[in-house]
């Protein structure tokens, strides 16, 4: 008999804020982590992002499967998607795998540099070299296709936002995850690269930080909204939309009102809140 387990494909939210991580009882029932998601495809590990919410998901990793491979990968490295990185257990292991994956950014040289300068002095006391892990950088090119395993592919797409910032489609076992986070999209203008991330998806988590009454105070900062996310889902025929990157400002009832909204429009949209697990198969 096939084992099963080797299909399974889930989505698991380790952390859903952006900008700052926010604490106590207002914000309990979505989380206060930064931007960090497990996709867990058979028996590889896949992680976009590493904001706070890394921490306790690389914990969980190294008490349960100390030895795997792990992929990651970084849609751009404001603090918000980074701040976990020295924090991340699985780097202190000694022979463990990882890759770090993120696309070209502004005022980086590639992805190796982008991890020393974020932990260099005077902003950290030690750098990458106290990391026991064999750890493989690498830059991705735009618009750019690979695979981790003959089954998992992943394919990205450049952001609107400033600096830079990468999407990220991962295909396996005929169903879909896109994360589409970082990004501003243009009133009355809907974004292609996004819609060819997200054309036919299963699920895709994204940039839902505003709302459209919102976008005047904060044009420039490279960030959408959940109407916007909706727009696209319909015009791309996506499945679920999952709201997500939620500003420090938000609170679990304010999420409450936007996915209510969310899913008058579909009942399959909803807010994304930490320790919320998709499974798609």
């Amino acid at each position: 008999m096939a084992d099963k387990s080797k299909e399974n494909f889930e989505v698991t939210f380790w952390g859903t804020r952006g900008t700052l991580p926010v604490s106590g009882a207002p914000f309990a029932r979505t989380g206060g982590n930064t931007n960090c998601i497990e996709v867990t495809c058979g028996d590889h590990t896949i992680i976009i992002d590493a904001g706070t919410g890394i921490r306790e998901l690389g914990s969980k990793l190294v008490s349960t499967s100390p030895n795997q491979k792990i992929h990651l990968l970084l849609t751009h490295a404001h603090y918000d998607h980074v701040e976990g990185i020295p924090f991340f257990a699985p780097f202190f292991i000694e022979n463990a795998d990882v890759d770090i994956s993120c696309g070209k950014l502004e005022g980086a040289k590639d992805t190796s540099q982008l991890i020393t300068d974020l932990m260099d002095r005077p902003f950290f006391p030690v750098g990458p070299e106290v990391f026991s892990a064999n750890i493989d950088y690498n830059t991705l090119e735009e618009n750019c296709t690979f695979n981790i395993s003959d089954a998992i592919k992943i394919t990205t797409a450049p952001l609107n936002h400033p600096g830079g910032s990468t999407g990220y489609r991962i295909d396996f076992a005929n169903k879909s995850f896109a994360c589409i986070t970082d990004t501003e999209h243009i009133s009355g203008q809907h974004d292609e690269n996004i819609l060819k991330l997200i054309n036919n998806i299963d699920v895709f988590s994204y940039d839902c930080s505003l709302r459209d009454e919102e976008m005047c105070d904060f044009r420039g900062y490279g960030h959408s909204t959940y109407e916007e996310g909706i727009r696209l889902a319909k015009i791309a025929n996506a499945g679920s939309l999952l709201a997500s990157h939620h500003m420090p400002f938000r609170n679990d009832n304010d999420l409450d009102k936007i996915e209510k909204e969310m899913k008058s429009a579909n009942p399959d949209y909803a807010v994304a809140r930490e320790g919320d697990c998709i499974k798609l198969r």
